[in-house]
């Protein structure tokens, strides 16, 4: 998806049609979601699934949510994403069961090489399993896998894999800080 090699200063990341499905997004996004009241949960999932993004049952989304490319996501059954969080998916965002996606959360799938000399885009996906909550503005790194049932603290800065289930993370940069009960 992402150009290699190129200018970044002069030439465009990424492809044309891709560039026109998101601008048609960003248009689709200002006139019927972002103004959808907030209990048109359904209005705003069936606008989503109609840019290709896969979605179970009872995903409750708010309007003020940012969606980079809805195509790139994968969400679950039961899952709540809270006002102003970012899903920055330039890569797949694949959010599991039961999870919860707090308010100003922000889970970029994008980041560049910084040693490379035209200062190279990358994406890479992320996962965030079921039963996972994700707390108020909390910060996921491009690449990261979350266990399930782990539960990341307010403001946590996630830059590697949480891999061990049913735990609770915190902190700049986050680490273990108890053990979930089930």
């Amino acid at each position: 998806m992402i150009i290699q090699n190129n200018n970044p200063y002069t030439e465009p990341s990424f492809s044309i049609n891709n560039r026109l499905m998101r601008g048609l997004w960003g248009i689709v996004y200002l006139l019927f979601f972002r103004i959808s009241p907030r209990p048109v949960h359904k209005w705003r999932a069936f606008i989503l699934r109609v840019f290709g993004a896969k979605l179970g049952q009872h995903v409750h989304i708010y309007p003020s949510v940012k969606i980079w490319a809805p195509w790139n996501l994968i969400i679950g059954n039961y899952v709540g994403i809270g006002n102003d969080a970012i899903l920055y998916c330039m890569d797949t965002i694949t959010i599991g069961d039961y999870a919860v996606i707090s308010q100003g959360a922000h889970l970029c799938c994008g980041t560049h090489n910084y040693n490379s000399k035209n200062f190279q885009l990358l994406a890479k996906p992320i996962i965030i399993e079921s039963q996972t909550w994700v707390c108020a503005e909390a910060f996921i790194h491009p690449g990261v896998v979350i266990a399930e049932g782990c539960v990341i603290g307010a403001r946590s800065v996630v830059t590697k894999n949480l891999l061990e289930p049913w735990s609770v993370y915190a902190g700049n940069p986050c680490r273990q800080v108890a053990i979930r009960h089930q």
